[in-house]
């Protein structure tokens, strides 16, 4: 598709892109279509000097699909959609001080959001109000690299191999004074726990029909088929592995930014390094459907075949 609507400066030569010369307040179908063909090129965008109430945000992200309602970080009242991210004085990333009253900062460890998820989100879009002068950075990675550059034995390996995620451990210990949501007036199952799901450890972008590397260290806690110690070499490896800076951009926040990302293909790491400084905004976040991998696919088709 060719951008004659939008402006791209790419950030990396394998992911990312700041959008100039668009109002997301604004966006008629040839622009918005052309912001959902340079999303799933470039795996995250990042947009300057927006100006958008929560309504409009919220109507930005419903542009892409239903919206997704997190199993635990706080909303403001009245938008169960949103996500507020807030840090400051009172943030901490010590979890002795979260069960003391202080609240958790948001992100800053590598994951993709909520994949605890049986249907994690698509994407989030962030949008920062208020940021500190110095610090607060957003590292992403692409999990399209990340697999491409595997040997082949290992890509062959983890064809195989499924990955279990869960919330528990995460949000108890983030959220230690929250009850988990009930969710199922928007089309979840009611839980007594945080969520827990298992998925392949690779996935196929339902969109792009890419694949990316789906493990990530906030939420995969255990490959399935494997014993504990040899589960976890594999993820260890695997965790150091996405990091390479060759896979990466690194967004700089400014006052009234966004970024939208794509969490069936990228991994994040908001860096908690501004402290006692403010850093405050909104994240909308869409839903999005059970992961899948396509070898995974043809077997299930082979065997039903047989049966």
């Amino acid at each position: 598709m060719e951008f004659n609507r939008i402006k791209i400066e790419p950030l990396s030569a394998n992911i990312g892109a700041e959008v100039q010369d668009v109002d997301l307040t604004k966006l008629d179908d040839t622009t918005f279509d052309q912001i959902h063909e340079a999303f799933l090129r470039h795996q995250v965008l990042f947009f300057r000097d927006q100006e958008l109430t929560r309504e409009q945000h919220l109507s930005f992200g419903r542009r892409f699909g239903e919206l997704h309602i997190h199993p635990a970080a706080p909303s403001p009242e009245g938008y169960p959609a949103i996500m507020r991210i807030h840090a400051d004085a009172a943030s901490t990333a010590n979890l002795d001080q979260l069960k003391a009253g202080k609240r958790a900062v948001a992100g800053n460890f590598w994951h993709s959001d909520v994949s605890c998820d049986p249907e994690p989100p698509l994407g989030s879009i962030l949008y920062l109000r208020e940021v500190p002068e110095v610090g607060g950075d957003t590292l992403f990675s692409s999990m399209y690299a990340a697999y491409e550059a595997l040997s082949g034995p290992m890509k062959r390996l983890l064809e195989e191999l499924t990955a279990v995620h869960s919330g528990e451990h995460i949000y108890r210990a983030r959220y230690p004074n929250n009850e988990v949501k009930d969710r199922s007036d928007y089309g979840y199952r009611r839980a007594g726990r945080f969520p827990i799901s298992e998925h392949p450890v690779l996935r196929t972008h339902p969109e792009t029909k890419r694949t990316a590397l789906y493990v990530n260290a906030g939420f995969t806690t255990h490959i399935k088929e494997l014993e504990p110690d040899a589960s976890q070499a594999i993820l260890d490896f695997l965790f150091k592995h996405i990091q390479r800076p060759e896979f990466c951009c690194r967004l700089r926040w400014r006052k009234n930014s966004i970024a939208f990302w794509d969490n069936r293909c990228v991994q994040h790491y908001a860096v908690f390094d501004y402290f006692p400084a403010v850093r405050s905004g909104d994240r909308v976040t869409v839903k999005g459907d059970k992961p899948f991998y396509k070898t995974n696919l043809r077997s299930r088709k082979h065997n039903a075949a047989a049966e």
